[in-house]
């Protein structure tokens, strides 16, 4: 039988309907709300330090930390519940009312894009053209500056700072941002690569010989091959004609600091790749329209990478796991064994155990889980006096302000209704409607909500975080053709609330940074494998929700300003494709298993948390793997841990077995090593875990030590781990997974 793999991208619908969490919602509403940094300067430098097309603008009246009424005893802390507080808040909200309503009549071109009433009174307002001395002159103002920029090491990009990239490009390790990924080669398996992207423009790099169809090729994009049964008979080339494929070339290796515009909205900082000085070998297997790629064509295209030289290849597909290995993870991990590194996502079948799709359930695959990035870009939703921040994506936005009722589609979802199924003819005429995401593609939903009269759809987000940008559905004709957005889940309550009122869709979008970081992705699939070996997967977790990245440029009519955000596990796994890179090459001789093992056992823990609320710490290792990668330590790994993971499989209940199991050690460092070793975090009453208290590393080969995993034989059933620790002089220096099933 063939197995078909399928490209992990996009991901349309979540259906997830579990209880309400805490999450950015209206500007207005809550503490973290209205705290600064939720909307990022859309200038990336018009003068040193200061951006002169926003400012803040400072409003009469205290802000409660100093408010007499309001400002907290001498070590306390604001109670926001107190109805002293909630009085001085309305009054605040009251006062900036009175300000954007002069905005309206004096300075119409003015936007605010933000709102403070904690440690200031104000408001952060985008200029378009209005000057400063305009603002200046409103009676509610005390205040008004251009705003000021800060920076620090690694916050030129919030994928990047998350992962601590540009820190490890600047360590003694790599040696600066121009040798990130240098001399690396890196192939992309998916839907090609568009070489004419400014992502991929090959000034600079050297002269290289290329492969391939050359019509697709520079001297970054240095390989342009196409797989498919079918490829020679139906004229298939390498050209790069879905998204997919240039997204994930472009978080791999996007040359540095590229200006980046979505939407009309300029970036406020300049996108790299993890690896920016790499050069990637387009391996095009979802030719054209193309969607699914047989075994056969994968096996193909990942051995002529190795062929070509690749260092490295990535693999953001996934296909059904079916017990056991099938051939296509015996070839990921065969040719790990000879030395490649085979970055694969663990798919998007979440939530749940046993999720986990091939090939990304390979033993040596560099396996993905995805969590959030707390960014995107969109537009404001006024109802009454709250603001809601909405995310767009494929879909239509409105040329200038929409002003219609709210239509809530109600059900059970947080109070929202799906409307996947036909709705009441004429139930929504002349409204915006509000639907909830789950169960149907967001296409569906907007298409239902059209055909009941609606003149736009808000469609709310059913997990933590933010909202995200709504991908289109092929299958769904006509297409929907009304303007649509997302709100976070956080939004839900009030606008239920206002069904039946007058809202006010913006038709000027902008760039948010929310800081809803690291946050499971509900979608992310989960491990263990569906094998006896009970594998942990994924090994580690990436950005993979709101992930900023090129797409070609023909989807945008030839403009090179061509970038979208994306999500699934597919949009995670190049980041460690790129974390690979950069490992290789400021280490070349080490290993693809040494490699990988910088990665995963460096990874960083306890920061990670649920889908369901965003607050709490996820400590599921089928969930998380290792944790958050961190390329910075990743760089400066000192030993490698092989398998990254250990599993005892099944213990039967009540059977009290102890199984063992071996770990290999290698000194990353050229030197012996001491190291301590400990076993804590233990998850799951009634196993223990054990392993020898030290052990000297020599500085050439390896050494092998034995752990054991003991069931009590009323052991709990079900999942049981902990964490095998490393240590040098009391230094964590790295850490592993132990697991083991009772059942």
């Amino acid at each position: 039988m063939r197995t078909q793999v399928i490209r992990r991208g996009l991901v349309a619908a979540a259906v997830v309907t579990t209880a309400v969490g805490v999450c950015v919602g209206p500007l207005s509403a809550s503490p973290g709300a209205t705290s600064g940094g939720n909307a990022a300067s859309s200038d990336k430098a018009t003068q040193a330090g200061v951006d002169s097309t926003s400012a803040l603008v400072q409003l009469k009246g205290d802000p409660l930390s100093t408010n007499a009424r309001t400002k907290p005893a001498q070590g306390k802390k604001i109670d926001f519940s107190s109805s002293a507080v909630k009085s001085e808040r309305a009054a605040l909200s009251a006062l900036r009312n009175d300000f954007k309503a002069w905005l309206r009549t004096n300075a119409p071109k003015a936007q605010i894009v933000n709102e403070y009433d904690l440690a200031l009174n104000a408001v952060a307002v985008r200029l378009n053209g209005t000057p400063l001395d305009t603002l200046r002159g409103a009676p509610q103002v005390t205040r008004a500056e251009y705003e000021r920029t800060y920076t620090i090491a690694d916050s030129n990009d919030p994928d990047l700072s998350l992962v601590h990239a540009v820190q490890a490009w600047r360590s003694s390790q790599v040696g600066g941002d121009a040798n990130a990924g240098k001399g690396v080669k890196i192939g992309i398996i998916d839907t090609g690569v568009d070489q004419t992207h400014p992502c991929f423009s090959d000034a600079g790099f050297p002269a290289t010989t290329q492969l391939g169809d050359k019509r697709f090729t520079n001297n970054k994009v240095i390989v342009a091959k196409v797989f498919n049964m079918k490829g020679g008979q139906q004229g298939y080339t390498p050209e790069a004609v879905q998204e997919h494929g240039t997204h994930v070339a472009g978080t791999v290796a996007c040359n540095l600091d590229t200006p980046a515009v979505v939407n009309g909205v300029d970036v406020p900082y300049d996108v790299s790749g993890v690896a920016p000085a790499a050069q990637v070998g387009n391996y095009n297997v979802f030719p054209a329209d193309v969607q699914n790629v047989r075994n056969e064509d994968l096996v193909d295209a990942m051995e002529e990478a190795y062929v070509d030289g690749m260092d490295v290849i990535n693999m953001s597909i996934g296909g059904n796991a079916s017990g056991a290995q099938d051939l296509g993870t015996v070839a990921v991990d065969n040719l790990d064994r000879a030395n490649m590194v085979v970055a694969v996502a663990a798919g998007n079948s979440g939530p749940g155990h046993y999720t986990v799709e091939s090939a990304g359930s390979a033993e040596r695959a560099l396996t993905a889980g995805a969590s959030t990035v707390g960014h995107f870009v969109g537009a404001a939703i006024t109802v009454g006096a709250t603001t809601y921040r909405a995310a767009t994506g494929d879909f239509p936005v409105v040329s200038s302000p929409l002003t219609a009722a709210l239509g809530v589609v109600t059900g059970t979802t947080n109070g929202l209704g799906l409307a996947c199924d036909t709705l009441p003819a004429g139930s929504l005429t002349g409204k915006i409607a509000v639907v909830s995401r789950g169960s149907c593609s967001f296409a569906t939903k907007i298409r239902k909500a059209q055909d009941a009269g609606a003149v736009a759809a808000v469609v709310v987000n059913n997990v933590a975080g933010d909202p995200i940008a709504m991908g289109g559905d092929a299958a769904v004709q006509p297409a929907p053709t009304i303007p649509a957005y997302m709100v976070d889940r956080g939004s839900a309550a009030g606008l239920v609330a206002a069904n039946g009122q007058s809202a006010t869709i913006d038709a000027t979008l902008a760039y948010f940074r929310t800081g809803n970081d690291n946050i499971m992705a509900g979608f992310s699939s989960q491990g263990p494998t569906d094998t006896s070996a009970r594998r942990v997967k994924p090994d580690v977790v990436a950005p993979g929700v709101n992930v900023l990245s090129s797409i070609p440029t023909h989807l945008c009519g030839g403009s090179p300003d061509c970038w979208t955000f994306l999500q699934g596990t597919s949009m995670a796994t190049p980041h460690l494709a790129g974390m690979a890179g950069v490992v290789r090459g400021a280490h070349p001789t080490w290993t693809a298993e040494q490699v990988r093992s910088a990665i995963v056992n460096t990874a960083a823990e306890g920061v990670l948390t649920r889908y369901t609320d965003g607050t709490t710490v996820e400590r599921d290792v089928n969930v998380t793997g290792a944790g958050l990668a961190n390329l910075l330590a990743a760089v400066g790994a000192r030993i490698a841990v092989g398998p990254v993971s250990t599993s005892f499989g099944t213990i039967p209940g009540g059977s009290g077995q102890t199984r063992t199991a071996t770990v290999v050690l290698t000194s990353l460092t050229g030197a012996a090593q001491t190291v301590s070793l400990s076993v804590d975090s233990v998850q799951g009453a009634g196993v223990t875990f054990t392993a020898p208290s030290s052990v000297t590393i020599p500085a050439t080969g390896s050494t092998t030590i034995t752990v054991t995993a003991t069931s009590d034989k009323g052991a709990a059933a079900g999942d049981h781990s902990a964490d095998l620790r490393f240590a040098v002089g009391g230094v964590e220096i790295a850490h592993s997974v132990l697991y083991a099933y009772v059942g």
